[in-house]
């Protein structure tokens, strides 16, 4: 039952006493303590008993500013602190005391942390291990970020370039390899150049990718840099054009997202052999007409998909698109934005698919909802079952007409009826989706929702728990009593 529990854990309904019932049997694996640092309504004496229950929740109590600096002890939990500080709500001294840590990740973690102490920042760019150094390099100010590119380990300029503070003319010099080469990479620190990284490395604890590799040149890590820099919005775009034709499919992929390209790289990129590319390009805001036309054609339906998915596609190349793009139940952003015309246009389409795009807008005029309510295709009526404004008889009419097709819309329509739901629950033979939505109705009957506390799919009977229309007294007997339940976990944090 601790799906149970953590949908109680969850629900805002739940009142204080139970929350405080509900900390004392708390526990890390059960992910109750999750749920619970999660309330909104959680009082700052509670997140201090449920952070001394569960040690493990005061992170992210945290972060979510329900513990201050004066609960914290930085010593007996270094990590909470840490999460303060990454708030900027943690004490200065406490930067000093966590930059000599001896765990190198609680230093890396206080590395990308907002507004350090200047004797810090330097403390943490001279640190012996060289991923604290990166770390603050991808982060850090861009004073900082520029007197590290020239830092003589690669790792630390990749970071430099992955740094959106770092200047842009620092960040085209290093595109370009200017300034002096570097002499040390992450490749060639574990052994003598040549130096290949095997795929099938044995070493549980080597972070080293597959593959990764230096000859003198540390070529892994300058590849790594280049693919950093070109997704940095901040690089100058003027540095990048000529990788639309470099031969790394990772690197043009990287091209293939930026918005601050001429018109003639996306039109090269629309041909690259990847589709990944090609993908990207054809979801990219920032390309024109002629390029969307001719990715609407692409054999990959990945590409045609983001062609859909695109806020500005035709509405002609759209209705191609419709019924082969595979397009998913979603509102796509130029079905949300047609205007009035294009509305009705869009309702009167021959195309059932384009109906069905329509459909899913959740402000359509009442006579365009309306007929689409009444259409004869399932597919389009499912859509548009859950708009608001609906009457009861419309959609008790779809339910009999379309049956199980349509029954997960309904059972989403925020003017669904009691009655409706309670039918849709009961209907023979179940279906998951549909008691996944209804479970989570407001208007869904509490003996219903007692009902569904026992079914046999953990996510219902969990949403059940989390309903706020649950019973106080039915919430009151599923929490155990602190004395018959199992002790907490009390790891440090």
């Amino acid at each position: 039952m601790t799906y149970v529990l953590r949908g109680l854990a969850a629900n805002p309904a739940l009142p204080t006493e139970l929350v405080d019932r509900l900390i004392a049997v708390a526990d890390a694996d059960s992910g109750t303590a999750c749920d619970l640092t999660a309330r909104a309504d959680l009082t700052r004496p509670q997140a201090i008993a449920l952070a001394a229950r569960v040690a493990e929740s005061a992170v992210p109590l945290a972060y979510a500013g329900k513990l201050t600096a004066a609960d914290i002890d930085p010593v007996a939990r270094p990590d909470a602190a840490l999460a303060l500080l990454h708030e900027r709500t943690g004490r200065p001294e406490w930067t000093r005391l966590l930059a000599s840590d001896p765990d190198v990740e609680r230093r890396k973690r206080l590395a990308v942390c907002p507004g350090l102490p200047s004797d810090v920042v330097r403390a943490l760019a001279d640190d012996p291990d060289i991923c604290v150094v990166a770390e603050l390099a991808s982060c850090t100010t861009s004073d900082v970020a520029a007197g590290l590119a020239d830092h003589p380990h690669a790792e630390v300029r990749r970071a430099v370039a992955a740094n959106e503070a770092t200047p842009p003319a620092v960040l085209a010099a290093l595109v370009a390899g200017e300034g002096p080469p570097a002499r040390q990479c992450l490749v060639c620190d574990r052994g003598e150049t040549p130096f290949v990284h095997d795929p099938h490395c044995p070493d549980t604890d080597c972070d080293l990718p597959p593959g990764a590799r230096c000859d003198g040149s540390h070529e892994s890590t300058v590849h790594a840099m280049l693919h950093t820099a070109l997704q940095n919005r901040a690089t100058p775009a003027g540095a990048l054009t000529g990788f639309a034709d470099h031969p790394s499919t990772l690197l043009r992929w990287a091209l293939a997202a930026r918005q601050d390209l001429p018109p003639a790289t996306y039109a090269r990129l629309a041909s690259d052999p990847n589709p990944g590319t090609r993908a990207d390009v054809a979801g990219n805001p920032a390309i024109d007409d002629a390029v969307i036309r001719v990715l609407a054609d692409d054999p990959d339906p990945a590409v045609r998909r983001a062609v859909a998915h695109h806020p500005h596609v035709p509405l002609d190349v759209l209705d191609r698109l419709a019924a082969t793009a595979r397009i998913g139940a979603v509102l796509l952003p130029r079905i949300a934005a047609a205007d009035p015309a294009e509305v009705q246009e869009l309702a009167a389409s021959p195309n059932a698919a384009v109906r069905m795009l329509l459909a899913r807008r959740r402000d359509l005029p009442a006579e365009v909802r309306d007929a689409l309510a009444a259409d004869p295709d399932a597919k389009v009526v499912a859509s548009v079952a859950a708009h608001p404004g609906l009457s009861e008889a419309q959609l008790t009419a779809m339910a009999d007409r379309h049956g199980v097709q349509v029954a997960a819309g309904l059972a989403a329509n925020p003017g669904a009826t009691p009655a409706l739901l309670e039918a849709l629950v009961r209907r023979e033979p179940r279906v998951r989706k549909v008691l996944r939505m209804a479970v989570r109705h407001p208007a869904l009957p509490p003996h219903i929702l007692v009902e569904l506390l026992a079914d046999p799919d953990e996510g219902v009977a969990e949403a059940a728990a989390a309903h706020p229309a649950l019973p106080s007294e039915v919430m009151t007997t599923l929490i155990p009593s602190p004395e018959t339940s199992c002790p907490g976990a009390h790891s440090t944090s």
